[in-house]
């Protein structure tokens, strides 16, 4: 099972049981003081039974439950805004066999002081109990009044993967004004992980379109073809960031290991940013903190616009793309932010090592390169385009190593000095 920020994930019947469902909903019953409460799920075969377990820990709780039923993640964001909290049964682009919990609070995902609080161990008592209501969302409409009409009717392919975007995306492109090409609506030919497979179907399919769409089981990773190619996730946010600073947002946060090139694009256009710990709770947190406008996660592809859904909303990010279609600006920005190469790797680090060999490797790094950023793990900017983020898994014993740079070489040359400094870090820890 794993426990973070973005929810509880395991796999069903195995890592994750109805037991660990009851314990998690009863202590997340004890976060939500409207005593109201948005669930919905995703296609994942587990789905009625971890919902009908969560919904009536819920409801023995004492807390009214207002069921979205088989909805994307961003539309129970979405609408948790009416009711102070949400909870998604999903174990977002995991295999079919995981399932898991994600929760919301006030219209946003749990801090780690929050999320710290909902898995702790807590006595129950029976209270009044809560009343469930079936609901529908707006999001759709709410969408089209961000975006606007789309004039020139592109033609969108998109691959729903079987997921519950079925039932909006499509929906929401059409009443934009697209023409729209649906593959793998009911069922998937694919795997729930957009970002890892080749999406073959699509590819071929984004030849014939202006652009192709492809989701996750529960909408909110968006994954864009382009002529033929995959687009990397740090293209998908810098196509929503373009969108962005079209509508007149000026601040920005960024993910820590988010491409220099979508910071670089920022300030070139005359916006600022800011830089957060990794996750999408983390980058939500320090949006709040900093009243930042839009920004988002590039190793998720995570496009987030807190005035509409403080969340990655991969449905919302089409339809702000699809918007831009026919114009020079996508086939630029997609040659810029391939002008950089990143380059990710990892070494074994028994857990209980990672803070003592991180410790020692900052030293080595700052001695070798100057200033470190030590927000989330350790980050050394080389120059204005070049930079290695260094950090530790917080569910596996690894150390995860991401370097980036406009030159290629250079990259696999520091990714090899920091490797060789953080094994060195590693064996004078133990």
């Amino acid at each position: 099972m794993k426990k973070s920020i973005s929810g509880i994930r395991g796999i069903f019947g195995d890592d994750l049981t109805l037991p660990d469902v009851l314990e998690f909903c009863r202590n997340f019953a004890h976060a939500i003081p409207s005593k109201k409460c948005v669930v919905g799920h995703d296609t994942r075969p587990s789905r009625e039974m971890v919902s009908s377990v969560a919904i009536a820990a819920l409801l023995e709780c004492g807390i009214d439950v207002y069921n979205l039923g088989m909805v994307p993640t961003p539309v129970v964001f979405r609408e948790a805004r009416k009711y102070d909290a949400g909870l998604i049964i999903t174990s977002s682009h995991n295999p079919l066999q995981w399932n898991g919990l994600k929760f919301i609070i006030n219209g946003r995902g749990p801090n780690e002081r929050e999320f710290a609080h909902i898995i702790k161990k807590k006595q129950h008592k029976i209270a009044k109990f809560g009343t469930e209501h079936k609901i529908t969302s707006s999001y759709v409409d709410d969408a089209v009044e961000i975006i606007g009409k789309i004039r020139h009717s592109p033609k969108i392919a998109i691959d729903i993967g079987g997921g519950a975007a079925a039932n909006v995306a499509p929906l929401l492109l059409k009443k934009l004004g697209c023409q729209v090409h649906i593959i793998n609506e009911k069922s998937a030919s694919r795997g729930p992980d957009p970002t890892a497979d080749k999406l073959t179907q699509l590819v071929s399919a984004s030849k014939k379109n202006d652009i192709g769409f492809a989701f996750d089981l529960d909408g909110d990773r968006l994954v864009v073809v382009k002529d033929g190619k995959k687009q990397s996730p740090d293209t998908t946010l810098a196509l929503g960031v373009i969108k962005a600073l079209e509508l007149g947002y000026k601040k920005f946060c960024l993910s820590i290991d988010t491409s220099i090139a979508v910071e670089k694009y920022i300030k070139e256009h005359g916006g600022s940013v800011v830089r957060s710990k990794v996750g999408e709770a983390n980058v939500i947190d320090a949006m709040l903190k900093q009243r930042c406008q839009a920004g988002g996660e590039g190793s998720s592809g995570g496009f987030i616009l807190p005035e509409f859904n403080m969340c990655r909303d991969g449905i919302l990010t089409s339809g702000l793309i699809a918007a831009m279609t026919g114009k020079k600006i996508i086939d630029k920005v997609i040659e810029f932010v391939a002008s950089y190469h990143q380059l990710r790797t990892k070494i074994d680090v028994e857990s209980h090592l990672h803070d003592k060999t991180l410790v020692i490797l900052e030293k080595k790094l700052r001695q070798k390169f100057g200033r470190t950023i030590t927000i989330d793990g350790i980050k050394v900017t080389i120059d204005e385009d070049t930079w290695a983020l260094v950090r530790k898994s917080n569910t596996e014993d690894i150390i995860r190593i991401s370097v980036e740079s406009n030159d290629l070489s250079k990259a696999q040359q520091i990714q090899k000095e920091i490797t060789i400094l953080t094994r060195q870090s590693h064996d004078q820890a133990r």
